[in-house]
């Protein structure tokens, strides 16, 4: 029934959180990690609710990355001067960094069913960081993180940033298949 519950709750915060951030930049919102990490969440919710257990693979790809998401603001975006009121607690700030990516860490780690696919996040952050360097290099977007800035931080940098955050998820996605169970 917590299960039920915080999926559910977890629904209502992504989708005010959604709301906020499609306000704001629209269709742009697919530059940003939080949003890519907080749609699978939105949707893994959805299908927890709709399929149960069987979504559980979905659901561990969700935790994952929105642990990821919330580490990487706290420990890399607010010392590098994103703000920890901006990005914490306001606007889409308060449901994609701080509010969502709780609930969905606590609802599966403790009342879900558990699947290990500790690839599927992996893979997913690679390809989106190699994406959006490709697209900095090429100028065609800027950012929209400050480790993604090839221009202003050079290549060198930037390549170690994407190796160093696809460690970091993998890492995030082996210790969840391991001490969750």
């Amino acid at each position: 029934m917590k299960d039920i519950l915080l999926n559910s709750a977890l629904i209502v915060f992504e989708a005010v959180g959604l709301y906020l951030s499609i306000k704001k930049r629209g269709v742009l919102i697919v530059r940003y990690y939080t949003q890519i990490s907080n749609i699978i969440a939105l949707l893994s919710s959805v299908l927890y609710l709709t399929i149960g257990r069987y979504a559980a693979p979905i659901r561990y790809t969700a935790a994952c990355m929105l642990t990821m998401t919330f580490l990487v603001t706290v420990f890399v975006l607010i010392p590098m001067g994103g703000g920890a009121k901006k990005l914490m607690i306001e606007g889409n700030g308060l449901y994609h960094h701080s509010i969502c990516p709780v609930l969905c860490f606590v609802s599966y780690v403790f009342f879900e069913p558990h699947a290990s696919v500790w690839y599927v996040p992996m893979i997913i952050t690679a390809v989106y960081g190699t994406v959006m360097l490709v697209l900095n290099y090429l100028k065609v977007t800027d950012g929209p993180y400050p480790f993604l800035k090839v221009h202003d931080q050079g290549r060198r940098r930037s390549v170690i940033w994407m190796i160093v955050l696809t460690a970091v998820i993998t890492m995030i996605a082996f210790l969840m298949m391991v001490f969750v169970k």
